[in-house]
């Protein structure tokens, strides 16, 4: 891979695998960080990355490093900072998206993951199964499980409008 080539992947791919990864961990700088710490990565691999698959590679790799991060820092947390308002729930309707990423937070890990590279990010489940190191049919079901949790935390379209 050549520096042009590299440069090319940059424009093509940061957004989107920023936007991937600040949807699953809701934190702007450790996103930054990742996105970094991915494309770092890459110019250490360029040699062995396959220019036809350098998306699938990207999107792998910070797939993986966000799941480091996130074990990393699993036992910190800041004691300087409080949340108040942690068990206020506000009663008034606030926005179908904001429902939607309520309910997109309280997916468990993985599902979130496959259910943001499927539907926000337009992967197909062999893709997914490649980035996510699942099979096929696992990536269905999981898919299946987090749109069922988001019907049932969303529940009828009357009840939200």
């Amino acid at each position: 891979m050549t520096t042009n080539e590299y440069n090319k992947c940059v424009d093509q791919y940061s957004d989107g695998i920023y936007r991937f990864i600040l949807h699953n961990i809701r934190d702007k700088e450790e996103a930054q960080d990742i996105v970094q710490d991915t494309y770092e990565k890459m110019w250490i691999n360029k040699d062995n990355v396959n220019p036809q698959k350098v998306k699938s590679y990207l999107f792998t790799t910070a797939y993986h490093t966000m799941i480091n991060k996130i074990r990393r820092n699993k036992y910190k947390a800041p004691m300087t900072e409080v949340d108040f308002n942690k068990h206020y729930k506000e009663e008034s309707y606030t926005g179908l998206k904001e429902i939607l990423h309520e309910g997109l937070k309280r997916l468990p890990e993985i599902q979130r993951t496959v259910i943001m590279l499927r539907d926000y990010e337009g992967y197909d489940y062999r893709e997914i199964g490649e980035i996510t190191q699942l099979n096929e049919s696992q990536v269905k079901v999981y898919i299946f499980r987090a749109r069922q949790t988001l019907k049932e935390f969303i529940g009828s379209m009357r009840n939200v409008i």
